[in-house]
């Protein structure tokens, strides 16, 4: 029998956000934040009131005990989270814009969590959840990291489990272009519900549309494939029918990144919650609009109350 609702392996870093705008070199003060792509995903699910638990290294020093304490104060399950002596906590530097993309740079390799390997999975307390997320970032930093990843959607599905997969390409991680589209295509023949973005889908499939895109992952075996279009919402196949879903309205767009996590988060707990598709994936939309409005990964993500408040617009 279940006892939580979402389980997630990943890395957790420390964000240093620019407190003015201009190049890193010269920025004199950071404000420090949260990133990291499943944990992202964690912090939206548990304010909108769902048991998450999430499963990672981190070095026992001042930046993992933060982290720790963060994730700890959104009531994340953290009992498989190992505080590692002697090793190092990743942290990424993000610059301040005014429009477009903010640079960023990241500290993460050599990390306590990028030495999690498939040993590291507790089938026993993976097969607690209903639901198991995934990206294409924690996969990305090593071999390692990819066979845990395997292991924990295989087993996720031999369980009775769903799994979702979030491309979240990161090229850099990668060694090629071809060895990335080789291992996150067969991620996502793991995987039940399947969340790229438009650019994503046409990289890694060859598909220019949004049909083909959804075409080729349904042919993968994935039962629901949902194409997020940026300000134009998102595109669904979902059994046997398809449909879109609007952009939620945004006055302005302040920062983009956490937007995709914040979507994943609304389309899954909309699912476990017994929602339909349409509306789950009208929850998604709303979830990342709040997203982008906001310089922090995570700052902008509702909790219930206020997720009532803007799915009534």
């Amino acid at each position: 029998m279940a006892t939580f609702d979402v389980a997630l392996f990943g890395e957790m870093m420390v964000l240093l956000v620019a407190a003015d705008p201009g190049p890193l070199e010269a920025v004199h003060t950071f404000h420090k934040m949260t990133a990291g792509a499943e944990t992202n995903v964690g912090i939206a699910l548990a304010r909108l009131g769902a048991k998450v638990a999430w499963a990672s290294r981190l070095g026992d020093d001042t930046m993992g005990k933060y982290l720790k304490n963060v994730m700890q104060q959104e009531a994340i399950d953290c009992s498989r989270v190992l505080m590692v002596p002697r090793e190092r906590t990743g942290f990424m530097l993000k610059g301040k814009v005014t429009e477009g993309d903010p640079p960023i740079e990241y500290y993460r390799s050599g990390s306590a969590a990028s030495a999690m390997t498939a040993d590291d999975l507790d089938p026993n307390w993976l097969g607690q959840a209903r639901h198991l997320h995934v990206t294409g970032i924690f996969p990305a930093l090593n071999a390692g990291t990819y066979a845990l990843t395997v292991a924990a959607m295989q087993h996720m599905r031999r369980a009775g489990g769903t799994v979702s997969f979030d491309p979240n390409l990161r090229p850099a991680l990668w060694g090629s272009a071809e060895l990335m589209r080789a291992r996150l295509n067969e991620l996502a023949g793991l995987a039940d519900w399947v969340l790229p973005g438009l650019e994503e889908g046409r990289i890694l499939s060859g598909a220019d549309s949004e049909e083909g895109i959804a075409a080729f992952y349904r042919g993968l075996g994935a039962q629901a494939v949902i194409v997020k279009l940026g300000a134009h919402g998102a595109f669904a196949q979902a059994g046997e029918q398809s449909f879109r879903v609007p952009g939620y309205p945004v006055e302005k767009v302040v920062d983009t990144v956490g937007a995709g996590d914040g979507f994943a988060a609304g389309l899954i707990s909309g699912r476990l919650e017994g929602l339909d598709w349409q509306a789950s994936v009208r929850r998604a939309t709303i979830i990342g609009a709040c997203a982008v409005q906001v310089a922090g990964d995570t700052e902008g993500y509702p909790d219930r109350a206020r997720l009532a408040e803007l799915d009534k617009v």
